[in-house]
């Protein structure tokens, strides 16, 4: 029986050894019109697509594309390169940070499609519930193929809370159906050991109440301009998918410390023609 995985890992490397090097060879029409229409004719309304996605090395590929104004599909086996190549593209692109610009197949929607993922591949899990709070997962203890020691620790974002001064925030992901109040604890203890500014506990399961007053028995931060914040935070996975919960911190983007964003493009520019006199 092979695996969902090994298939993609499959489909994968079939497009790196043999799609690509022959979609590089072509040809392939804009997306504004087809092989044999006018380059005059008035373009069709498009939009782009996404199905899975390439690894981080192929987003220069992507980014060409839909700067060309080209049809686009990119394919991956790792939520981390998918969040990675999302945010570039919607920062380079403003029209494709418009809800529905483009399709994600294969990242969890809604909260059985992240139960599901649990339980298939927790690490994948927990690197795509990272995306969800827009924090670098910690892919440390995973190099190598193996797991290893995490020291607690999931993912990590910085805030800048004043000029050229920055603070950690920690984050503990948690994809089974038991917690309780001593991973909170257990948290609280791993903020003070790093010096964090705040530490966020995202659950697939709903917290019990013992968890909920230990994490509200902890201090609060005071950032120098932006006021005070629970030093201590529990988030739903439900409640970042819903909108109805969200970390509560100073704005990441004002120092943008935890993703470098890439520049805005221009316009779109027309690719030139392979052949000459523009025959296809």
């Amino acid at each position: 029986r092979i695996s969902t995985a090994s298939i993609l890992v499959i489909c994968g490397l079939m497009l790196k050894q043999s799609i690509l090097p022959l979609a590089n060879a072509l040809a392939i029409p804009p997306k504004n019109r087809s092989p044999s229409s006018n380059a005059s004719s008035p373009p069709p309304a498009t939009k782009a697509t996404w199905s899975s996605i390439p690894s981080a090395a192929a987003a220069p590929p992507l980014d060409a594309a839909q700067k060309l104004n080209r049809h686009w599909t990119g394919i991956d086996i790792t939520h981390l390169a998918v969040s990675l190549i999302e945010k570039r593209l919607k920062s380079r692109y403003p029209e494709l940070a418009k809800k529905g610009a483009f399709s994600i197949e294969g990242v969890p929607q809604d909260f059985a499609g992240a139960r599901d993922l649990a339980e298939r591949d927790k690490h994948q899990f927990q690197l795509w519930a990272c995306s969800l709070v827009n924090v670098q997962p910690n892919v440390q203890p995973y190099r190598g193929g193996k797991k290893g020691a995490d020291q607690g620790i999931d993912g990590m974002g910085f805030i800048e809370v004043a000029k050229s001064k920055t603070e950690k925030v920690l984050v503990s992901v948690k994809g089974g159906e038991n917690v309780g109040a001593s991973m909170i604890r257990d948290l609280k203890g791993t903020v003070e050991r790093e010096k964090a500014a705040i530490g966020l506990f995202v659950t697939l399961t709903p917290p019990t109440k013992p968890m909920l007053t230990e994490a509200a028995s902890a201090s609060h931060y005071e950032s120098p301009h932006h006021g005070a914040f629970p030093r201590l935070q529990i988030l739903t996975i439900q409640g970042l998918l819903d909108g109805t919960e969200r970390p509560h911190w100073p704005d990441l983007s004002y120092g943008e410390q935890t993703f470098k964003k890439a520049k805005t493009t221009g316009k779109t520019v027309t690719q030139k023609s392979l052949f000459e006199n523009g025959d296809n």
